[in-house]
């Protein structure tokens, strides 16, 4: 089972969404804040991770920043998501190392075909071996 890293700190955002990607079979690690999602990163060793971007503590953009410098979790690939999509918004967080962008409200059918993009580039990362490949 694919296992997803969600940092997000609004109860009803992350429990609503988490419960949606659950019931399409993945397995989900919820973090509150920036620096729990990175403790949680470097501890769980998720396929992927959905990076709220504007978290107490450790914002998103800060997080992600530490998460693509460290070597045991720079491969993991993150998605930025944001309800403030501002001019600018998606291209910082690419600078910051994000691989994909998207933006609340979640649009689950858009945001499930880019998590399946991400893992499917990157199958050969930790834990995606017990999955099989799509064919």
């Amino acid at each position: 089972m694919l296992k997803i890293l969600y940092v997000e700190d609004d109860e009803m955002n992350r429990d609503m969404l988490s419960r949606r990607l659950e019931r399409k079979g993945y397995q989900l690690v919820l973090a509150v804040n920036g620096e729990e999602g990175i403790a949680l990163a470097t501890s769980e060793s998720p396929d992927l991770i959905l990076m709220d971007m504007g978290l107490p503590v450790v914002d998103g953009w800060e997080a992600t920043r530490r998460l693509k410098a460290m070597p045991s979790t720079s491969s993991i690939p993150i998605i930025a998501l944001t309800a403030h999509a501002m001019v600018g918004d998606q291209q910082k967080s690419m600078e910051a190392g994000c691989d994909d962008y998207d933006t609340k409200p979640v649009d689950l059918p858009r945001l499930l075909a880019k998590i399946e993009a991400l893992l499917d580039r990157g199958r050969g990362h930790a834990g995606a071996e017990s999955q099989p490949a799509a064919e």
